[in-house]
């Protein structure tokens, strides 16, 4: 049976429907005992206890999340099956068993196999209504054949309110099922639309965010680069030209002079970090690469790489979102991990983008992450759920990190 995701509402009206009738059962039975008869109908017994045993099952089967959780898409079936089964069964004793006489049996059983009809046509589509009305035509046909069950009522008569109900289902299970499907549809229009907003308002962040990354990247550039770059000149000029200084100030020259040399590098890796050109220039794939490598280089890391050459069809919101994950994992290991190995996986599965960061460090538990790495954390789910991701970490204390990001096509 494929799987259909339960409907909301579905079970907690189920279990109304049961919980009504074992209320309609109990009160029928006092009526039955104190009001019209001074003894019990041995010949209903087994029809009653065939009763109280269907309402508990079903109560405790419907009430009992591990059952739901252990049969799965065959869970509901199941439920369903008993509640339309046993009445049919108890059809030629409903009016003793709820002490209505005067009503014919047809009209008592009706209401017991509308419901699970309207259920069946709540959650499945509309051949698995024809299905069920199938079903209960053939276990009523079989038990026809047996005088016990006639009651009063001739084969015919039977056969005749049987054709009756069974048009009358189909109508009704038509109706539902079509109306179900059309909300269901509107639902799913509603989500892809979301979905598509939600890309397109992340789209318009990474973009803004990138542009403002650009023009910080050209104010640096123009400011704090040149002053380094020019300081380092000077240094050189005085360190040529004070060749004979003593040797004390000659080694604080030398000092002053690496600082700042260091301090370019810096702000030239600050500066490429800033920019969004490794996506526009080189795609995400290989961006991630170098990106890698980069790290693993500056961070003396044994580096095991799994990406692809290029990957192609990839929003340009869920590119930003993989890079900038990848990014933070990366500087995440740099920072904390004190790990001698990384792993990197980028690849497409189906209709999924997914990424890997994964480190041999010394791991950590939830309640031991810092504030400033609970942020970061924080910042990548963030950026996951954007775009319609999900954001998964894995760790313990002295068994490494492993994040991995999912984003669906």
């Amino acid at each position: 049976m494929k799987r259909y995701p339960l409907e909301p509402g579905l079970l907690p009206i189920f279990r109304l429907y049961i919980a009504m009738r074992m209320t309609l059962i109990l009160s029928s039975a006092i009526v039955y005992l104190v009001w019209y008869r001074s003894y019990v109908d041995l010949n209903i017994v087994p029809y009653s206890v065939l009763f109280i045993a269907d309402i508990t099952f079903l109560f405790v089967f419907l009430g009992w999340p591990w059952l739901q959780r252990k049969l799965g898409r065959i869970h509901l079936p199941i439920a369903l099956i008993f509640a339309t089964a046993i009445p049919i069964i108890e059809a030629p004793h409903l009016s003793e068993l709820y002490g209505a006489e005067s009503l014919p049996e047809f009209w008592l059983v009706f209401p017991f196999l509308l419901v699970p009809l309207i259920l069946t046509a709540w959650q499945f589509p509309f051949r698995y209504v024809a299905i069920f009305i199938l079903g209960t035509m053939l276990l009523e046909g079989v038990l026809i054949s047996t005088p016990s069950y006639l009651g009063s009522t001739d084969v015919p008569t039977r056969v005749n309110l049987l054709i009756i109900r069974s048009f009358l289902f189909l109508l009704v299970g038509y109706i539902i099922s079509n109306l179900v499907t059309a909300q269901r549809n509107q639902r799913l229009e509603l989500a892809r639309a979301n979905r598509k907003l939600v890309r397109h308002a992340a789209a318009l962040e990474q973009l803004t965010t990138s542009r403002e990354r650009n023009r910080l990247a050209r104010e640096l550039h123009d400011t704090l680069a040149h002053t380094l770059s020019g300081l380092a000149v000077q240094l050189e000029a005085i360190a040529t030209v004070w060749g004979s200084a003593p040797p004390r100030a000659s080694a604080m020259l030398d000092r002053a002079l690496e600082s700042t040399r260091d301090g370019l590098a810096e702000t030239r890796r600050a500066l490429q970090d800033l920019r969004a050109a490794p996506l526009e220039d080189l795609g995400l794939a290989l961006a991630i690469r170098n990106m890698a490598r980069s790290a693993a280089v500056r961070e003396d890391l044994d580096l095991e790489l799994d990406v692809p050459e290029r990957l192609e069809g990839l929003a340009p919101e869920v590119e930003q979102t993989c890079y900038r994950v990848a990014q933070e994992a990366l500087e995440n290991v740099a920072l904390h991990a004190n790990a001698s190995q990384i792993k990197v996986v980028l690849k497409q599965a189906w209709d999924q983008l997914i990424l890997e960061v994964s480190d041999d460090g010394s791991g950590f538990a939830a309640e031991d992450i810092a504030s400033d790495e609970r942020l970061g954390m924080r910042g990548m789910r963030e950026r996951a759920e954007l775009v319609g991701g999900t954001f998964e970490v894995e760790s313990e204390p002295g068994q490494g990190t492993k994040i991995r990001l999912s984003i669906g096509g």
